[in-house]
């Protein structure tokens, strides 16, 4: 029988924990725990059959035969894969995938930036579920350029849709005399967002683009390219979405 065993540090790594030496150390400070029992440096595990816990925390795998793609998605392009009036799709740009993929949450026409793609029902579910605040960050072109009062209102939350935004981080990048090039970091996804949100404070958006998720950057990816994203950066989203669930749940707790 094939020995499947891994040492405890990279399946720690691997999995989005933190890197091999940082494991290292959250072994050695007594953090770590394989089937309830305090872990050792050397120690090796299972991935499909260990219970490991960091924390008391516990480290779900990266399931093997998932795909998970990044794309830098340009502006013109719909987020479906099909569209019965004839627009450009994003399926355009992943077609030469093999396996059955869907894009994870929506890039509206004109925006562009990080979208993800993926066969993992769950994932995409993490990822855009409601109780799951993963942090997207936008570099927002917008006219006039933005005053004080407005970045003010913008980071505290507006009224759209009825409903109030979560606090929002909003920094000034660059500015003229007519437009503002701001960074505004939020952790939810209601649709149009941050168009909204400018609007809702009398900015009109020229330009969006995001460029994170989470811990997730788009980096230097060439606009209309993907590239499949590494078992750690996946892990590490995952983990953020857990972590965020069950920050929310302790504030609705005490909110009773």
């Amino acid at each position: 029988m094939a020995d499947n065993k891994i040492r405890l540090q990279k399946f720690l790594a691997e999995n989005g924990v933190a890197s091999r030496r940082k494991s290292e150390e959250l072994i050695e400070r007594g953090k770590v725990r394989v089937n309830g029992h305090p872990a050792q440096l050397g120690d090796k595990v299972d991935p499909r059959h260990d219970l490991v816990t960091v924390s008391g925390e516990r480290v779900e795998p990266v399931a093997s035969g998932n795909v998970y793609i990044m794309l830098n998605k340009p502006r013109g392009y719909v987020t479906t894969m099909s569209d019965e009036m004839g627009r450009k799709c994003v399926a355009e740009l992943v077609s030469e995938i093999e396996e059955r993929i869907f894009p994870v949450g929506r890039l509206d026409r004109d925006s562009e930036g990080l979208l993800l793609f993926t066969n993992d029902g769950e994932f995409a579910n993490m990822m855009t579920h409601p109780s799951m605040h993963i942090s997207k960050t936008y570099r927002v072109t917008v006219k006039p350029a933005a005053d004080e009062a407005q970045l003010v209102e913008l980071s505290s939350g507006v009224v759209i849709d009825g409903k109030k935004t979560m606090p929002a981080s909003v920094q000034v990048m660059s500015e003229d005399s007519d437009r503002s090039v701001l960074q505004i970091t939020i952790h939810e996804g209601r649709n149009r967002q941050i168009r909204k949100m400018c609007e809702a404070v009398g900015l009109e958006t020229i330009r969006l683009k995001r460029i994170s998720m989470g811990s997730l950057k788009l980096g230097t990816l060439s606009v209309g390219k993907y590239r499949e994203l590494k078992k750690e950066e996946v892990a590490a989203l995952k983990r953020a979405a857990q972590k965020s669930k069950s920050a929310n749940s302790q504030g609705n707790s005490k909110r009773k």
